[in-house]
This record gives structure tokens, sequence and C-alpha cells, in this order.
């Protein structure tokens, strides 16, 4: 598989200024964005990296998962000179808007040092963020926080560690199983008692639904 299909503090004022306002030629429809973007997918396949960049670009003010591969360019260098600073700006627009991949590339910078020294109070929201919305690198790397500690952030807690290890490998990831086995599995939910609904009751409406963001790569 690709590396594009693996891939889910203070701004500097020029991108931060660039990227809040949107231009209203930009608008596309939905399947004219999902058309333009898998152009990009292909380009950047095919090691064209330069002309990747430029779609994803023009896309950055209307798709979240462009935004977050131009951040994953702007990390690597690829079609662009390496700015790790951008990058993580870029990162952090489309973390705020709620996209999972964005929060968890973002938290592996903090972690790994890549914006200064290893920063865990920046990238743990981030990755409880992601985590919640079932990123599976999210919570294997929440997991081992967890079975280990990290005090003062983070308590010894191995309860939560099992359930985070459960929650990554039912994604496949095989880091994560291993830990799980381990540790063995989460302890049983409790079941709540059976309740008799009154006659009367009034149902609850379903939750509206929302259209999916383009998927982003997965890390």
């Amino acid at each position: 598989m690709s590396p594009i299909h693996k891939i889910f503090p203070h701004l500097a004022a020029a991108l931060a200024l660039c990227l809040a306002a949107t231009p209203a030629s930009a608008a596309h429809s939905g399947a004219e964005l999902a058309a333009i973007f898998d152009t990009g997918v292909a380009a950047y396949d095919a090691g064209d990296y330069d002309k990747a960049f430029r779609i994803w670009w023009d896309l950055r003010f209307e798709d979240l998962a462009a935004m977050r591969n131009l951040g994953m360019m702007l990390r690597k260098g690829q079609g662009t000179p390496k700015d790790v600073d951008k990058a993580a700006e870029v990162y952090l627009r489309a973390a705020k808007a709620g996209l999972p991949t964005a929060q968890a590339d973002l938290a592996d910078m903090y972690l790994k040092g890549e914006l200064g020294p290893p920063d865990l109070r920046h990238a743990l929201p981030l990755l409880e963020a992601a985590a919640a919305a079932n990123h599976p690198v999210a919570q294997f790397q929440l997991g081992q926080f967890y079975e280990t500690g990290a005090p003062p952030l983070v308590p010894q807690d191995l309860e939560t560690a099992r359930q985070l290890y459960a929650a990554a490998a039912s994604h496949g990831m095989k880091d994560a199983a291993a830990r799980a086995a381990f540790l063995g599995p989460p302890a049983p939910k409790p079941s709540a008692p059976a309740q008799t609904p009154l006659a009367s009751a009034t149902p609850a409406p379903e939750p509206q639904a929302t259209a999916p963001a383009t998927p982003a790569p997965a890390p």
C-alpha cells in the first residue's frame, strides 16, 4: 500500500492569516472536490509531489483532508521545502476542526520533539481527542502512557490501558494486540438494569446525520 493511503502553541501570523479567509471562488461541489482530491492522491502515489502539493494547496480552504496532507508534506519536505512549524500550523487548523488524523499527527510531532523538547502537555489533549474518535495509533500511544503512567499528567491506570489497547487492536494494530494479550482483556462493563418504558413516554429523536469529511490518509 502506498504511503498516502497509510497516513490519519503559537501560530505564525502569515500562514494563519492566509488560511483564515475562504475565497468565494474556491467552492466546488462534493463530487468535484472528491475528484480533484483524488488527482492529488494519484500524483502523490506516482511520486509527483510537486503536483500533489499544488492540487491540495488549492483545496486548503475547502477540504480538511487536503489540509492535513499539506501538513504531512510540509513535515516531510515533499513537494515543498521542509518546514515543521508550518506543518504544525496546518495540522492545528485541521485538528481544531475535528480531524482525528491531524490531531494524531500533531500529537506525534510533539511527542517526538519535532517542535522543541518532547511535550506531552500539548500532545495529550490531541491524543485524547483522536483516541476518542477511534484513531488506532492515538489509542495505542495513549494506552502506553496509561500503562506506565506519566505523572503528573497521566496516572498509571492499567484498566484504561487495557481498554485503549483493545480498541486499537480491533482496528488491526499488531503492537496494540500484543500489549492487550500481555495485560489481559479489559474488565467487562456491568450491564444496566432493564427498565420498563412508560406507555406515555415520548421517544427521543434520532440524532441528525452529518456528511463525513473526505477521508484523510492514515499515518
